[in-house]
């Protein structure tokens, strides 16, 4: 029997006495390569997989004593694992390899190893590393020609300008926008102020009675809206006031109003027309109480009387009482 002979019997001996033991103790341990013909300079991927019955409490480890002096480990990777139910677990782990030799390497097995026992060792598998192709060309090449570089316009600017330079472009143009609308916004409130200066303000003894007119025509009270009326009547009212005598009614109470009309010789009068109006409009909008359509047409006059007795003397109007007056 030649001497090679008895290594390849001892290899198998040793082999199957592995298998025999791993496949005994419930143990199933293999490595496998990404690629088995790497580029020599590139990397590949060896993957341990072990599967195993009861706690996982051994470690799978790389005989990196036996690894080739060719090829390098470049990332050992860690050992993951995983439950894959009654009792069984999967123990995964990836060892990141690399040659800049070229040649056939054999990878040693991977163990695994509980304590100072091996559980379970798998195969031992084969690497091929191939050579970079290089220029075969014993002539003397030529200068290369002068490349393009490739530069575009954006290279020639500056770093903070090129990496912010949509960012601030944007900022440009929200600034300008909001300067344009509060230009326009200005120049309109502007226009609006001057309009309301060159117009001629209607007097209030007027606008109360359009308003009083117009709340006549809309019938709310004979639609069954009679607070809404007397809602509406009191604040033009309170409008007149404030108008056509300074009085801040829209700010008062009904008692306050009448103190207030009291207290000024041109409403002293007529004051008893508001005292009838808020009193029902106070009854109406407080007390819920639906008026008669008589009531709601008393109030009405009155409003109108009160307006009218408070109306402004012009001076022709004047001029005419004082001439009557004499004759």
């Amino acid at each position: 029997m030649t001497i090679n002979s008895i290594r390849i019997l001892l290899v198998t001996i040793l082999f199957s006495t592995i298998a025999t033991v791993s496949a005994s103790t419930g143990n199933q341990l293999k490595q496998s390569l990404d690629s088995a013909y790497l580029l020599m300079g590139k990397k590949t991927v060896i993957n341990v997989e072990l599967i195993t019955e009861g706690a996982p409490d051994g470690a799978l480890v790389i005989q990196k004593n036996k690894m080739p002096a060719e090829v390098e480990i470049s990332d050992e990777g860690q050992t993951d694992t995983t439950s894959l139910g009654n009792d069984r677990w999967e123990l995964r782990r990836r060892i990141t390899i690399q040659s800049f030799d070229s040649g056939l390497y054999t990878i040693p097995p991977a163990l695994y190893v509980r304590g100072n026992d091996t559980m379970a060792a798998s195969s031992a598998m084969a690497l091929k590393v191939i050579p970079v192709p290089v220029d075969t060309l014993t002539d003397i090449h030529d200068y290369a020609g002068i490349a393009d570089s490739g530069l575009r316009w954006t290279d020639r600017l500056p770093d903070w300008l090129v990496d912010y330079g949509w960012w601030i472009l944007g900022a440009i143009l929200v600034t300008a926008a909001g300067i344009y609308a509060w230009n326009r916004w200005w120049r309109k409130k502007s226009s609006d102020v001057n309009s309301a200066v060159k117009v001629k303000r209607q007097p209030p003894y007027e606008t109360a009675v359009e308003e009083l007119n117009h709340l006549h025509e809309e019938r709310l009270c004979e639609r069954g809206q009679e607070k809404e009326f007397y809602t509406r009547l009191t604040e033009i009212l309170r409008i007149y006031l404030q108008d056509r005598f300074g009085i801040n009614a829209m700010e008062m109470t009904s008692s306050e109003i009448l103190h207030a009309l009291e207290s000024n010789e041109e409403t002293r009068t007529p004051r008893h027309h508001m005292t009838s109006i808020l009193q029902m409009a106070d009854f109406v909008k407080f007390a819920k109480v639906r008026p008669l359509p008589d009531d709601n047409v008393r109030t009405f006059r009155s409003a109108m009387q009160f307006v009218e007795d408070t109306r402004p003397v012009t001076p022709a109007e004047g001029e005419t009482t004082n001439e009557t007056d004499k004759k």
